[in-house]
């Protein structure tokens, strides 16, 4: 049997994108001691390196991975469609390794599995990686792109909605409807999406004068059941008028709950969703949304990876924000000033 970077990894107990740089004779990250544990191994066990696949990684593979959240959501399908479609384009192929995108060691083993092959370029979809998995990744030296996630690292490319906004449009929405007591449901407690969702959502607050309380804010996954969760925390009592759904599954959640309790949406509850998905047409009443662009995140993302070597170092195309909407369908009432 072939011995592979993981065998010499397990042998010497170096993590494997360590074992990779020594093997692949980069000059950093690794001490002499850790250099020659490593080649010593390697010796041991038989490795051979198999130059085709790392002539294809520094060429012209025609691979790219995709890095897909194992978390249930209804957009990855979308970006994965705009992906496919536009890679087709170019004369590349697709493989896609899904990832626990809140698990260290899972994300770990999805970016190794990617990295460890001849792809021209890694798009990770909603992933936020830790600060390790984020330091693999550029140690790979692959091109790569986030989608449907953004950061405040310079170093670090995406294509996504803007978050803030996002948080910041929902709740316009309602307090143009009249609404002032309006909940944020489902949202991750992650630093980079639910956080800035919450910081758009407290902005319209503050805007309107109005202080939200610590209950109006219910965390969860985006899921069907967090949203159901939510809406128990608030209780079939609850003076809430309006309330934002993190995702299109957890809104559902949200309506469904509400209706255990005798709640009428939209008459005695008004819902947005996030993420405007087919989903939102496929319930009732229809589900007012702030749609993203996740067909075009996928097109822009091999289009990224694609990009002349120039382009890809201004700074200005790195991080791109796609469009967003508001589609009104039926989940929202106009209260005027009923619940001041």
């Amino acid at each position: 049997m072939v011995a592979t970077i993981k065998d010499i990894a397990r042998k010497t107990g170096v993590a494997a994108s360590t074992v990779s740089r020594v093997l692949g004779n980069k000059q950093s990250g690794y001490s002499q001691a850790t250099a020659a544990k490593v080649r010593a191994a390697a010796k041991e066990l038989g490795y051979k390196r198999n130059q085709a696949a790392v002539e294809l990684v520094k060429q012209r593979s025609n691979v790219i991975a995709t890095v897909v959240s194992s978390v249930k959501t209804s957009f990855s399908g979308q970006i994965i469609d705009g992906i496919q479609s536009e890679a087709i384009k170019h004369g590349l192929n697709l493989i896609i390794i899904y990832s626990n995108s809140a698990d260290p060691v899972e994300q770990r083993r999805a970016l190794m599995t990617a990295i460890e092959r001849p792809v021209r370029g890694i798009l990770l979809l909603s992933i936020a990686l830790s600060a390790e998995n984020l330091e693999l990744l550029q140690e790979s030296q692959i091109p790569f792109c986030f989608l449907s996630i953004g950061f405040n690292d310079q170093r670090f490319p995406f294509i996504s909605s803007d978050d803030r906004q996002i948080g910041y449009q929902a709740t316009q929405l309602l307090l143009a409807k009249g609404h002032r007591k309006i909940g944020l449901a489902a949202i991750d407690k992650y630093p980079y999406t639910g956080r800035l969702r919450l910081e758009g959502y407290r902005e319209a607050l503050k805007e309107a004068g109005i202080t939200p309380k610590d209950d109006w804010v219910q965390l969860g996954d985006y899921s069907y059941t967090s949203g159901q969760a939510a809406m128990k925390a608030y209780g079939g009592k609850t003076k809430l008028t309006g309330i934002i759904a993190g995702s299109d599954e957890a809104a559902v959640g949200i309506l469904n709950q509400a209706r255990d309790f005798g709640l009428n949406i939209p008459d005695d509850l008004s819902i947005v969703s996030i993420d405007g998905t087919e989903i939102c047409e496929m319930v009732q009443p229809q589900l007012t949304s702030v749609t993203q662009a996740f067909y075009k995140m996928g097109v822009e993302g091999v289009k990224r990876l694609e990009a002349p070597d120039a382009e890809k170092k201004i700074v200005s195309k790195q991080q791109i924000y796609t469009s967003i909407s508001i589609v009104e369908r039926e989940s929202v009432r106009d209260i005027g000033h009923q619940d001041k």
